[in-house]
């Protein structure tokens, strides 16, 4: 394609915009050959350009040029076109980092700080776009959501966590690279139990590995960030709806059990556009969890500050500021503090501690999102998967089951699992772990949290960068069952 040649024959001021004109005319000559009206071009730099007319019709007629060129001097000899489809009202076009701003902002969002990274801007991006319709008091006009961009991703989570203790409902957003940076103010969060969400939508790491290729690589990483004795609860949608509701969903979880809850999407599911029905608004009101403000602490006649389990649930009552009643204040501290919050180095007080913790969040477990199972006729045979995987390994199961090979598949949508995912394990006499990592991190946490039937879980895994097809995934089962034939 004369690229050079023909950007030479239009105007282009100032000339250092040629390189990115240039790729105008790629956009025209594609256009062309895979049959895209130039009426929907034009409609399509209108919108990137909204209110920009010099810069819509620069970009257009550089199009223009590039589809009037290849109309003429391209032969078309593939079989790929784009078809216009009928249009249908009930779904939409969008992509899971849109979803999940959007989806927050539905939950009450009231504070997110973050620090561009490669794939999780967007989602912020997309917050930022509608805050001021979704997000404004309709008494006083003000916006009542603040999204600070900060220095780096030690800023960002240190902000969350600061305006999830204040009594904000916060939110940030980052990948891989972020989450290292995080660690130290997420276990903070953690032990001081503040209510935050961390978006996580992932890349291929480690370091600063493939920022614009897809992995399921941070899940192990995620599970217990943070030393000593850790444990984080983990929402991961597989689909854009799913995005969309774990984004206000997660809100309700952090606040109601007092911790940071991690949602774990990846570039494929968060970047990329898909067609989905649309949003759901959310199904229940705001859950805001123990927080009590002056009148209902004057209703707790034993009062025994911050950490104490009063209901015998591991889930003590949160003050936060602005409460007036003088109950309510507390010392917060990342070091050993007893259930008035003061520091406190006895043993059994920093046991007991811990111990409440595990049973705050293991109490949480039959209320996350639950596992979705398709089931095939009488099959012996298992697939687990999550995330973005979800459609790639449906049509493994329509297509082993064309072979004769039965499967159930489950696709996880919570961590820690649930009392219904050891029951799908124990119903098979093999399950594969379909994942993309390398070292087959889902089945490894399976294999922790549910030790005796580890022998029945094979580990299945794929790291390229890109998102598992359904070819790969029909071939290597069909490979691992030789053994079992």
């Amino acid at each position: 394609m004369p690229i050079k040649e023909l950007i030479k024959t239009v105007d282009v001021p100032p000339r250092n915009l040629v390189a990115y004109l240039e790729n105008m005319l790629y956009v025209g000559i594609v256009s062309q050959v895979l049959g895209i009206e130039l009426s929907e071009l034009r409609i399509a730099v209108e919108h990137q350009f909204i209110g920009r007319d010099a810069i819509i019709e620069s970009n257009f007629g550089i199009i223009k040029l590039g589809y009037e060129w290849a109309a003429e001097n391209v032969e078309k000899r593939d079989r790929f076109v784009v078809e216009r489809r009928p249009f249908n009202k009930n779904l939409i076009m969008t992509d899971g980092n849109t979803a999940a701003g959007i989806g927050s902002l539905f939950g009450g969002l009231q504070f997110c700080s973050w620090y561009p990274i490669t794939p999780a801007t967007s989602m912020v991006e997309a917050a930022i776009a509608k805050v001021d319709e979704l997000r404004k008091d309709p008494v006083t006009g003000k916006t009542t959501c603040v999204i600070l961009q900060v220095e780096d991703e030690l800023a960002a989570a240190g902000a969350a966590v600061g305006a999830g203790w204040a009594g904000l409902r916060s939110v940030t957003s980052t990948s891989g690279p972020g989450i290292c940076l995080m660690a130290e103010n997420i276990g903070l969060a953690y032990f001081t139990e503040t209510p935050v969400v961390i978006w996580n939508v992932q890349r291929v790491g480690p370091s600063t590995g493939l920022p614009t290729r897809t992995a399921q690589g941070d899940l192990s990483f995620m599970y217990n960030v943070g030393h000593g004795d850790i444990n984080h609860i983990i929402l991961i949608p597989g689909t854009v709806n799913e995005c969309f509701e774990f984004g206000w969903k997660s809100l309700d979880i952090a606040e109601r059990y007092q911790t940071p809850i991690f949602v774990l999407s990846d570039l494929d599911l968060g970047m990329n556009t898909w067609v989905t029905e649309k949003f759901e608004y959310p199904s229940t009101p705001i859950d805001r969890g123990k927080l009590i403000w002056e009148e209902e602490l004057e209703k707790i006649e034993d009062w025994g500050g911050r950490y104490k389990d009063i209901d015998g649930d591991g889930i003590p009552y949160r003050t936060v500021m602005g409460n007036q009643s003088p109950k309510s204040a507390y010392f917060t501290r990342g070091t050993g503090h007893d259930v008035y919050g003061n520091y406190n180095e006895d043993p059994k007080n920093w046991s007991d501690m811990l111990h409440r913790i595990e049973k705050k969040l293991n109490g949480a477990i039959e209320n996350l999102p639950k596992p979705i199972v398709i089931k095939g006729k009488d099959a012996r045979i298992g697939i687990i998967g999550m995330g973005s995987t979800d459609d790639a390994i449906r049509e493994t199961q329509a297509e082993l089951a064309k072979q004769g090979i039965e499967t159930d598949y489950m696709r996880i949508r919570a961590l820690p699992s649930c009392c219904e995912v050891r029951e799908f394990i124990e119903e098979h006499e093999r399950t594969y772990v379909l994942e993309l990592n390398r070292d087959g991190q889902l089945k490894e946490i399976l294999m922790l949290e549910h030790s005796d039937l580890s022998e029945k879980l094979i580990s299945l895994t794929d790291i390229g960068g890109l998102p598992m097809t359904a070819v790969w995934a029909v071939e290597n089962i069909l490979a691992a069952e030789e053994e079992y034939a």
